[in-house]
Parts: structure tokens; sequence; C-alpha cells
């Protein structure tokens, strides 16, 4: 996610090299017919024009609006990501006994820890990474529990299975009554459903129609726009229909590359400051001190 500018309006230029190259040579060729060859009479009236335009604009709009809603559905996801973790923390440490000397239990940092390491599963998992090559995921992970994870078709749903046996297995023991075993269960479903929503964003792209057409229009209108304003801005021309079709081009990729906000890309959620959070916030209550460095914004001001 950008937290801090750092480009200019050349490079959004160079980002949309084609559309720029397009309504150069489309302007171009009006303004040689219109200036060069005499030809006056090629022009449009300037009503159609604004009609098609204001249709576009719109068309554009809504990709981006739909986009952004994707966007923002994802970081309210994570942001109940943040708040159940740290709820799953607290009903460990409060409903489990702790050692004699008041320090977290084994089992209490076993199931804390897997809990971690779910949370890095799906940051890798959404990023169409490998979570057992990343260290964050394995290093809270016994290698048995690492090994149970190869073949799974779904590690996350795994790891919370874990979870529920440790828990099962506690309340059979007599270490967790009923009621707060049904209190954590409900957690568990919690996580489920966030990890459901995320999956359910990540595996449903926006059809590719919107784009397809949408750029196949802009370059349409990118041909058109010269005719109708060639004969009262002349050599003005040029950088008006740049400027215009790109910016329709701008606001429709703006949607884009906010329809998954679990890629890569420089505007996707910051996953990796959001895990690392959740990381920082559940060993803080564990008593450990040595904690993960919080994630800094790159050098080109970029929050992964």
């Amino acid at each position: 996610m950008i937290v801090a500018e750092r480009g200019s309006f050349l490079t959004l230029m160079y980002w949309q090299w084609r559309t720029v190259l397009v309504s150069l040579f489309s302007a171009g060729v009006v303004l040689y017919l219109h200036e060069g060859l005499g030809w006056t009479k090629v022009v449009l009236p300037n009503l159609p024009l604004a009609v098609v335009g204001a249709a576009l604009g719109i068309f554009v709009s809504f990709r981006t609006n739909s986009g952004y809603d994707r966007w923002w559905e994802g970081r309210k996801l994570w942001g109940r990501m943040i708040n159940s973790s740290r709820h799953f923390a607290t009903q460990v440490l409060s409903y489990f006994p702790h050692n004699k000397d008041g320090s977290p239990s084994p089992l209490q940092k076993e199931l804390v820890h897997r809990h971690i390491a779910y949370v890095h599963t799906l940051r890798c998992l959404l990023r169409l990474q490998d979570p057992l090559k990343d260290k964050e995921v394995t290093q809270y992970l016994t290698e048995d529990e690492q090994k149970a994870l190869q073949g799974q078709t779904n590690m996350t749903h795994a790891l919370l299975q874990s979870q529920s046996n440790a828990l099962v297995g506690a309340a059979n023991q007599g270490d967790l009554n009923e009621f707060r075993l049904q209190s954590m269960d409900r957690t568990i479903a919690a996580l489920l459903d966030i990890q459901g929503g995320c999956e359910r964003i990540k595996k449903t792209p926006v059809p590719r129609g919107y784009g397809f057409i949408a750029k196949r229009l802009i370059w349409f209108y990118a041909m058109l726009f010269p005719l109708g304003v060639i004969s009262y801005l002349g050599y003005w021309t040029l950088p008006i229909n740049v400027l215009v079709c790109l910016s329709f081009m701008l606001i429709s990729e703006v949607g884009r590359v906010l329809e998954d906000p679990f890629n890569m890309y420089y505007n996707a959620l910051p996953l990796h400051a959001l895990s690392n959070t959740i990381e920082r916030n559940l060993c803080q209550r564990l008593g450990e001190t040595e904690l993960a460095p919080a994630t800094q914004p790159s050098d080109k001001g970029i929050l992964m």
C-alpha cells in the first residue's frame, strides 16, 4: 500500500504509454488533415462527443468503485482478523491454567504460536506464496506440524482443525469447561468466516469484459475527440487529447489494481504489516520480550 507519494505525472504517462501513443497519433492525424491539408470540414459536433464522454466516464467509474469496494472489504476482513486474533489470545491466556510461577503454560504458548502461524499462512496463500517456505510461518510450527501441512488443499483450515483438536483435548482433561469451549469455538468460527471472505475476493475476479471494453472504448474515443475540438483548439488538440484520454484510462486502471487487494502490487493491502502487528501483539501477551521488528515502508513509500 502506498503511504507516501514518490511518483510524478511522467511516471503515469510511462505506465500508460500505449494510451499516450494512441492519443498522440490520432490527434496528430486530425491535426495534419485539418491544418496541413486544409480539410476544415473534418470535424464533429460537440454534443455526441459529450454524450459519449459522459457515458464512458460513468462506465470506468463503475469499475473503479467496484474495485475499491473489494479493496475496502478486504481491509475490513483483516481488521476483524486483528480483533479476533487478540480476542483468541485473551481467551487462551484467561481460560487455561498458567504455570505455578504465573507464566503461560506450554499449551497456551502452543495455541497462540499456532495462531500466529495461521495468520502468516493465510497471508502467504492470499499472495500465492508457499507458506512452508516462509520463515515467519515455520518458526511457529513444529517439524511434525509442517509435515502434516504438506499436501493439504487448505492449510489454514488444517491449522484451525488442529486448534479445535487441542481445545477439545483440553476440555476432556478438565482444563476447559463447556461454556469456555463454546466461546472459543465461536472465535474459531469467526476466523473461518474471515478466511472464507478473503478467499471469496481472491478467487472471484471482476469479469474481464469490464477492462477489455473500457480500454477499447477509451482508444476509440481518443480517435473521435480531436475531430470535435480541432477547429478551436488547433495545436493544443495534441496535449488536450492525451490529458482527456489518459484521465479515463487511469481511472479505469485504478479499478483494475484495486480489484485484487491481496496481490503484491503497490496498491494492495499491507498484509505483511497487518500479520506482523498480530504477531507482535500476541507474542507480547505471552510475555516475550524479543519481538519481531515492525514492518516499515520501503524507500519508495510502499508498505507491504
